[in-house]
């Protein structure tokens, strides 16, 4: 079911690694916010949305990996946009993304994935404010609601994932020390933090968040081991050990 968790804005979590779908009312209508993850999620997104009474007017995925590229026909023929950078990397591996998501979930209609323009320099019809920068994926952006005291992170500042690097793409531990600024001062306008998987962040832990973060990104710069409460989730330990591995081959 749907969270409102501002005004206007709404959140409904897959048992999927925590995905968070987000649903913003616009100006003209409601804007899907990384909808997911597999065909039963879509369907009771559909029914939540339904239950709204707004038309959606329109899907915005914040970057380019399979899981937040999807869509659904109940969502309408609307379009669906990206940063331009993320548009055209979502366009390249479309192939990837529709295998990739075939084999992790089901009921995804594979012909609607990542099927994505570049959002207008005027930013319409999304809401607020872009923060795009190059950190976890080619041509991430996070929405600023400070309107509404909201941040829209993507997969940044989660509770339940570490900080995952770009294996693809050199310096990504600057990218992400860079990301992680833009990120703190878009905070520093709000009291909401929704992730694209984990716990919606309120108050004091929106800046715990950003320091988790901060801390274990600069351990990977001295090329030391992160310690993050985080750590004891067996399924999160080969991107530990990947990232340790990438950031030492970028100093090194």
């Amino acid at each position: 079911m749907l969270n409102q968790v501002a005004d206007g804005v709404w959140v409904r979590q897959s048992e999927w690694v925590w995905s968070n779908a987000v649903v913003v009312r616009g100006e003209s209508g409601l804007i899907l916010v990384d909808p997911g993850i597999d065909g039963s999620d879509l369907n009771q997104l559909a029914d939540d949305v339904d239950r709204l009474g707004i038309p959606v007017v329109a899907g915005f995925s914040t970057h380019p990996h399979w899981d937040h590229l999807l869509w659904h026909p109940r969502f309408g023929d609307v379009p669906r946009y990206a940063t331009t950078v993320g548009a055209q990397a979502a366009s390249e591996a479309r192939e990837r993304a529709q295998k990739m998501a075939a084999e992790s979930a089901s009921g995804i209609p594979l012909e609607l994935i990542g099927l994505l323009t570049p959002l207008p320099a005027d930013g319409r019809p999304v809401p607020g404010e872009m923060v795009e920068h190059q950190a976890h994926a080619i041509g991430h952006a996070a929405i600023l609601l400070a309107d509404r005291g909201v941040l829209l992170a993507g997969d940044m500042l989660s509770d339940v994932l570490i900080p995952l690097l770009d294996p693809r793409r050199p310096d990504q531990v600057s990218a992400y020390e860079t990301a992680l600024d833009r990120l703190g001062e878009a905070a520093s306008h709000i009291e909401v933090l929704i992730p694209g998987h984990g716990a919606v962040a309120e108050g004091p832990e929106v800046a715990a968040r950003l320091a988790a973060d901060h801390a274990y990104i600069d351990a990977l710069r001295r090329g030391k081991e992160p310690v993050d409460a985080r750590l004891g989730q067996d399924w999160l330990s080969g991107p530990h050990q990947s990232n340790l591995e990438q950031a030492r081959q970028s100093s090194g």
